[in-house]
């Protein structure tokens, strides 16, 4: 696993805030429901462009995991004005890139071009979301290929492998016990009904948000929409049930024996997110306390395990408190050589204690709010990005202005709230706790992650 932060939730650097005054974003909705936000910045002639889908992997029933990523490969297959490949096609054609990446809460579609050719991504996408065509064959056939990514970058991965029946232990009743990629069982058996019925439900104006970043005119770019995705006909759609994941009672723990080089240990407690924090000021405090174990080299974590006790070989945080759901504050690492499972945990248990006993200095929470502006700066130089926050936030239903004043709430923080989140929610009780043990690997090695592979799973 990498020494940074651990990616397990869709957000990385794409819900950074903003710590300077951004332009005004524009919105407006079309009369068929597609919600349309647009934000210019002529730094560069060009402009990016993304459409949002509210369906993701927490959408589907038991039996269809995995059908929201098989569709997001499926858009990619051709409408009977637009061939199969003909999309990507064109869009290199004209010096852009494109790509889509389906997460828990939506599945996005991107592209990025030359602003002149602003209106060749609406025309496509646009035709798209209404006249995708399933052909059996090509179900059959992408089914197989996403079988294999899950092969490649799950069931051959150690780390990867234990961390998603982490998730499956660590939630009984909620959604996000389930993995984006679907189960191995489930994607062999989707049929083309099933992805038809999954494509008219959700793909449509009503269930999606069109973000548009860059050198742009706003009443252009609504004329573009009027003109392209202003004909789709709405669907009939029902707000889907919030499986909302019922208490936990105890620490739970589960072991994974798995072929592998070096143990992994993980360690998941159950966080409130913007959406379910019974106080507004909570997520911010973990926010907080996630850089002040995984700040960099200057985190507790690299200081303490990494390079003092030497524990641990690498290890980080994860927590996003984007979600529609609750998350979990997430720790996990591989120990050091000659080191065991049993003594990170236990390591890792004791950086959290600490946080639970005492109250930060106010040099730790300077650099923590020092390095959140600093992130900032950095992420707005990217079109892709700002779009990315955009799309988040507003598919998430927190509203694209949510985290406006994101920096300065950070800023707010106080090291009695820290520790208060610390003492309220990573207690033992809403702890899950999973260990790989590794299996001889009789000559073989891991896979390597599937990087070549087309679309992303966030």
């Amino acid at each position: 696993m990498p020494s940074s932060r651990i990616v397990v939730a869709v957000l990385g650097l794409a819900l950074a805030p903003t710590a300077f005054t951004a332009a005004p974003v524009h919105e407006f909705t079309l009369a068929n429901g597609l919600k349309v936000l647009v934000r210019v910045d002529r730094r560069a002639p060009v402009v990016v462009s993304q459409v949002w889908y509210k369906v993701g992997s927490s959408y589907e029933p038991s039996g269809l995991t995995g059908i929201s990523h098989l569709l997001e490969h499926m858009m990619f297959k051709g409408t009977p004005t637009v061939p199969g490949g003909e999309f990507s096609r064109l869009i290199a054609a004209n010096g852009g890139d494109e790509n889509a990446f389906t997460s828990r809460d939506f599945t996005a579609y991107f592209q990025t071009l030359e602003k002149a050719r602003l209106e060749l991504s609406f025309r496509l996408e646009a035709d798209r979301m209404r006249h995708l065509l399933l052909k059996p064959e090509e179900v059959a056939k992408e089914a197989q290929v996403v079988a294999e990514e899950r092969r490649l970058r799950t069931d051959d991965q150690p780390d990867a492998l234990t961390q998603e029946r982490f998730h499956a232990a660590a939630y009984v009743t909620s959604p996000y016990r389930q993995p984006i990629i679907g189960w191995m069982q489930d994607i062999q058996s989707i049929r083309p009904d099933d992805l038809q019925y999954w494509y008219q439900r959700w793909y449509a104006p009503n269930n999606a948000t069109l973000v548009v970043v860059g050198d742009v005119d706003p009443a252009k770019v609504r004329e573009l929409a009027e003109k392209h995705f202003g004909p789709l006909p709405p669907s009939d759609l029902t707000t889907p049930r919030l499986d909302q994941e019922i208490p936990q009672l105890g620490e739970r723990r589960l072991v994974v024996k798995t072929p592998a080089e070096v143990p992994y240990v993980v360690l998941g407690y159950k966080a409130p997110t913007f959406k379910t924090a019974t106080e507004d000021w909570e997520p911010y405090a973990l926010d907080v306390l996630d850089g002040i174990l995984d700040g960099g080299n200057s985190g507790r974590i690299s200081r303490n395990l990494i390079r003092g006790s030497q524990v641990a070989a690498a290890a980080g945080t994860s927590y996003s408190p984007v979600s529609r759901l609750e998350e979990l504050f997430v720790l996990a690492g591989n120990p050091a050589p000659g080191r065991n499972s049993a003594e990170l945990e236990q390591a890792l248990r004791a950086e959290v204690a600490k946080l639970r006993e005492e109250l930060i200095g106010p040099e730790e929470l300077a650099r923590v709010v020092a390095q959140v502006a600093a992130t900032d700066v950095y992420q707005q130089d990217s079109l892709f990005y700002q779009g990315m926050r955009l799309g988040t936030l507003e598919t998430v239903g927190l509203g694209w202005n949510r985290l406006d004043d994101y920096v300065q709430r950070i800023q707010a923080v106080t090291p009695e709230q820290v520790r208060a989140v610390a003492r309220k929610y990573l207690t033992d009780d809403r702890l899950t706790v999973a260990t790989l043990e590794p299996l001889p690997l009789d000559g073989r090695r891991p896979s390597a992650p599937a990087a070549g592979m087309d679309h992303a799973i966030r």
